[in-house]
């Protein structure tokens, strides 16, 4: 019993992950051909970008240097074939490696994104769950309310009120106006000067993150407390509190992860007006600058590190899925 079930886990994990191979491609053949669509040249942006005249031949030169006159086949190919070797090019704009332009912004990027969620899963959770409880009381309604301001109030908008009460409330008490600092250090050298600077962005971000996960929690967690087993199990007079920590809210917790990894794939390049607000230089800012640049590049590899995200985002939720509800794994 205990082989097959293990051939089953494993049977599981191994279609998930061979699952992996062609979402990635197919995400690759449109990332690719959909940006080469797009009007535009980035060796017109870059030589006639300033309204001088440029000569013909020179654009065409640039071209050639940046392999824009090979088939499109063979720059899919080299694009594809540039992961295989971690060679992901250099930069059409800044001829820097597009490593490291992503990497000197990945890890804000990446750290913001783990704190707002777990700022939105510490205050969603256990809102979710007392309003669900609490259903039709003051305690639901105040928690209801509490997330449909979430919801309905903009990132960016919490995070310029969160600025300016820091600006007028560090010049009342102490004299002299304070904000967060500009250029980004790692927590393991500055731990303060790090939270300095990202607990606003990833407290305006994880507002409007928790309120959404507040308003499924609520909402799977009523859907299951509605359940036979949950009116067996309080028939046979155990205790409340085992029944909702135990039964009820590990079942209604499906749905809930599904917004969680959604939202967390969302976050590592979608807080573009977040990270301008609080002058951020995270891949969101990049990926506006790559745009408005015509670096094809650069942006198509930025919009395949939000896809990877997304995609192993999913494949843990779906094995978290899994162990939170054999029927998944056995089925």
């Amino acid at each position: 019993m205990f082989s097959q079930g293990y051939s089953n886990v494993h049977r599981y994990i191994t279609k998930r992950l061979l699952l992996l191979i062609p979402t990635l491609f197919g995400a690759a053949m449109l990332v690719f051909f959909l940006l080469r669509a797009i009007p535009g040249d980035v060796c017109e942006v870059r030589l006639a970008g300033t309204g001088l005249y440029v000569d013909e031949a020179e654009i065409e030169l640039c071209r050639e240097k940046l392999g824009l006159t090979k088939p499109l086949f063979v720059q899919f190919y080299n694009f594809v074939s540039g992961y295989l070797t971690w060679d992901l090019g250099e930069s059409m704009w800044t001829g820097k490696d597009v490593t490291y332009e992503i990497a000197i912004r990945f890890k804000l990027s990446v750290q913001l994104a783990i704190m707002a969620t777990l700022v939105a899963v510490i205050l969603a959770i256990p809102l979710g769950a007392i309003s669900a409880i609490k259903q039709d009381t003051w305690v639901d309604y105040t928690v209801r309310t509490f997330s449909i301001a979430g919801i309905a109030m903009p990132s960016f908008w919490l995070g310029i009120i969160i600025i300016l009460g820091l600006l007028i409330g560090s010049q009342k008490f102490f004299g002299d106006p304070w904000m967060p600092p500009i250029y980004y250090v790692s927590p393991f050298e500055d731990f303060w000067g790090n939270m300095s600077q990202l607990i606003w962005p990833a407290v305006a971000t994880g507002y409007r993150y928790s309120a959404v996960v507040a308003r499924m929690t609520r909402s799977a967690l009523l859907e299951v407390l509605r359940e036979d087993y949950i009116r067996t199990a309080r028939a046979k007079g155990m205790v409340e509190k085992i029944i909702i920590n135990r039964h009820a809210l590990k079942n209604s917790m499906l749905p809930v992860l599904t917004i969680i990894g959604i939202e967390f794939a969302f976050l590592i390049g979608g807080l573009v007006v977040t990270e301008q607000v609080f002058n951020l230089n995270g891949l969101g800012r990049l990926f506006v600058e790559s745009v408005g640049a015509q670096d094809f590049n650069l942006t198509q590899q930025l919009v395949m590190l939000v896809v990877v995200a997304a995609v192993l985002t999913n494949l843990v939720v779906d094995l978290v899925y899994a162990w939170l509800d054999p029927r998944i794994r056995y089925g």
